[in-house]
């Protein structure tokens, strides 16, 4: 299984592929989309969006996994974060591919064991995951590659529960 999670920001969208096909998990690719900072919010996400449909296109995943809206500081950072998943939601949903959404305390316990994780904790485990070289950066890629790797934790952990139920 091909996943490609997205970690959604209106200045830094962090995107990360990863396999769990081999029932181990692989690094594919990831990265960040940097809209320029002065862009009107339109421009940004039409940037985002043509990004995203281009990282779908070349790297074809299953699944697209996003983080669930959580808790915003203030109501302005809240809309246009739900702005930069509905592009994320429509370049996946355009591209017939399944989106799958997660809470961040799911995602940092699926990764690191602890609902409350640091990101540097988070960047860590998921460098020891994938055996990388050194931590992902920013902290965005590690934050979307660590949404792909709980997506592919919880389906295989569902399919195991699927398994049992049917002996």
């Amino acid at each position: 299984m091909i996943v490609l999670g997205i970690d959604c920001g209106s200045e830094i969208t962090g995107y990360g592929v990863v396999d769990g096909s081999a029932g181990k998990l692989r690094f594919v690719d990831a990265g960040a989309i940097r809209p320029p900072a002065r862009e009107p919010l339109p421009e940004k996400l039409h940037t985002i969006f043509s990004k995203l449909k281009e990282i779908i296109a070349s790297n074809r995943p299953e699944c697209v996994a996003i983080e669930n809206v959580f808790y915003a500081v203030n109501a302005k950072s809240a809309l246009k974060l739900g702005h930069v998943r509905g592009v994320a939601m429509l370049a996946a949903s355009s591209a017939g591919v399944p989106v799958a959404e997660y809470a961040p305390l799911a995602i940092k316990s699926s990764v690191v064991g602890y609902g409350r994780a640091e990101k540097s904790q988070v960047q860590s485990m998921v460098a020891r995951l994938l055996d990388l070289k050194s931590a992902p950066e920013p902290p965005d890629v590690a934050d979307a590659l660590a949404i792909a790797i709980c997506h592919i934790h919880t389906a295989a952990t569902l399919k195991k529960q699927k398994a049992i139920a049917k002996s």
